[in-house]
């Protein structure tokens, strides 16, 4: 899909160290909202277990949606959630979802969205946002998803969101 100098695509290995990058950048050490730190290796296992988006612009990752299939391996605070909402048998978790904030507002998160989709159709996505990051709240209510929970984890709240694919 391409979106003017913005093209959305299924993610390649090539890609790990802009997603990377970019979700050093949206750490919360610097002021952004990401809940999970992801080293090269992590990101390059989630691209080759299920389908992750990347939003690329001359190139560069501007922008990416990753997902994971329910294991053992996810960090704690995907187990966390899982112990109050599992989903459905074949629901996976969708995110991190990350925008540069340069092209922030152009409706990246939303196209990288029904991208996830059309390659995961008849699947749930599980997900979770800080109950603090009104932002996200609002871009994910307005993709259609809908609140099924909460939970807290270290001191934080977080608000569960699915959709069916």
């Amino acid at each position: 899909m391409n979106f003017g100098e913005i093209v959305i695509a299924r993610a390649e290995l090539a890609d790990a160290g802009g997603i990377v990058s970019l979700a050093k950048q949206n750490a919360p050490d610097r002021g952004g909202e990401l809940s999970v730190h992801f080293k090269h290796d992590d990101v390059v296992a989630l691209i080759q277990a299920l389908p992750a988006i990347v939003a690329r612009r001359n190139g560069i990752a501007t922008g990416f949606l990753l997902a994971q299939e329910k294991s053992e391996s996810n960090p704690p605070i995907v187990k966390a959630m899982r112990e109050t909402y599992l989903g459905s048998e074949n629901a996976y978790t969708y995110g991190p979802v990350c925008v540069d904030e340069s092209v922030r507002g152009r409706g990246l998160a939303g196209m990288m969205f029904a991208e996830l989709r059309r390659l995961l159709p008849g699947r749930q996505g599980v997900l979770f946002i800080k109950a603090t990051n009104e932002p996200s709240l609002r871009a994910h209510r307005k993709m259609g998803m809908r609140e099924v929970g909460r939970f807290g984890f270290q001191g934080t709240p977080f608000v569960i969101f699915a959709y069916d694919g």
